[in-house]
């Protein structure tokens, strides 16, 4: 049977290759998960991620796995760099599709909206005149008209009546009006555009806006991260350490215990402001748990053929706020101090 399975097909060739020279790496090194996971400082599960390319490793990972397999570290972090891009494209390939289906969707929206398009025909003089005559002015619908030159005397929208006098050189009358209906039928239909992108935008959301409170005071620009590092502080509450680059060298265990054949830990990243539990040495059904006060994390569960697990994060000041504990399945518990 094959150590490993196949890569994903939708994966980036770029990315697929990354993985692959991974996995030459680990068999190269004759080791295995649990023990490539105890050298590197990230878990076994976070490894099965990258390795199978469900995941891709942040370079602190790599760094670790340089370094214990002996190769090259920049080659292998300029392999990662261009991995990163190709993962980053095909990310931004979802994003463009998701926004193209919003476009058709709001497209078709304001298509509900337009009016018949003007008839054409007519005789050579006076097709455009009665095109312009009968057509509908932008997306508001409207169909000004256009008075036949030399009738009785005319009330102008925006001023008295005022004689009628003889047609304007070259038609420049006629032009103005129609400038004129054409810039109100362009303000109109901005306005149209406007309020049909905000109904679709809004979600419904609208009535919501009662119960805000006061706009917040501006923030101040987010701390520079080191590469890979993709949270901090509150932030990165919830969120899987090994996936936002906050494990490896980024963190250590201030404090653990001993609890039957497992050992229970804190995990502390000072760069990412956040802690969580880890349990190694465990058994199928062992849990593990982050309290920080008031504030405890998720639960990791210790899978069918794992031996260890970790929780999500939880922003913590300092390590010493956090403690972690672990509950075997045999209902044994213990925490670190």
């Amino acid at each position: 049977m094959p150590r490993w399975k196949a890569l994903p097909d939708e994966l980036d060739p770029q990315v697929k290759e990354f993985a692959s020279q991974l996995r030459r790496l680990v068999d190269r090194s004759g080791l295995g998960i649990a023990a490539l996971s105890d050298r590197t400082g990230y878990s076994k599960t976070s490894w099965e991620r990258y390795l199978n390319g469900r995941l891709l490793a942040p370079k602190g990972a790599i760094v670790a796995l340089a370094e214990v397999t002996g190769t090259n570290p920049v080659h292998l972090t300029t392999m990662w760099e261009l991995a990163e891009r190709a993962w980053s494209r095909s990310e931004m390939r979802h994003d463009m599709t998701m926004e193209a289906i919003r476009i058709s969707q709001a497209r078709a929206a304001l298509g509900e909206f337009g009016g018949p398009t003007a008839p054409t025909g007519g005789s050579r003089n006076g097709s455009a005149t009665a095109s312009r005559a009968t057509g509908v002015a932008g997306p508001a619908g409207v169909a000004p008209t256009v008075p036949p030159q030399g009738s009785a005397p005319r009330a102008d929208r925006f001023g008295p009546a005022e004689p009628a006098g003889p047609a304007a050189p070259g038609g420049a009358g006629g032009r103005g009006k129609r400038r004129l209906t054409m810039f109100f039928a362009g303000v109109l239909g901005a306005v149209l555009v406007v309020v049909v992108a905000y109904v679709l935008t809004s979600g419904g959301d609208g009535d919501k806006g009662d119960e805000a409170g006061p706009s917040a005071a501006p923030t101040t620009s987010a701390p520079q991260l080191p590469a890979g590092v993709q949270c901090v502080g509150a932030g990165c509450t919830g969120k899987d350490p090994e996936a936002m680059g906050c494990g490896g060298d980024l963190a250590d265990s201030p404090t653990r215990a001993v609890v039957g054949t497992a050992t229970v830990e804190v995990r502390y990243s000072k760069t990412c402001k956040a802690a969580w539990a880890r349990v190694t040495g465990a058994a199928p059904g062992d849990s593990v748990q982050l309290d920080a006060g008031a504030k405890s994390s998720k639960k990791g569960l210790v899978g069918d053929a794992d031996t260890d697990a970790y929780t999500p994060m939880v922003a913590v000041g300092a390590a010493a706020d956090a403690k972690a504990c672990v509950t075997l399945a045999s209902g044994q518990k213990g925490c670190t101090e």
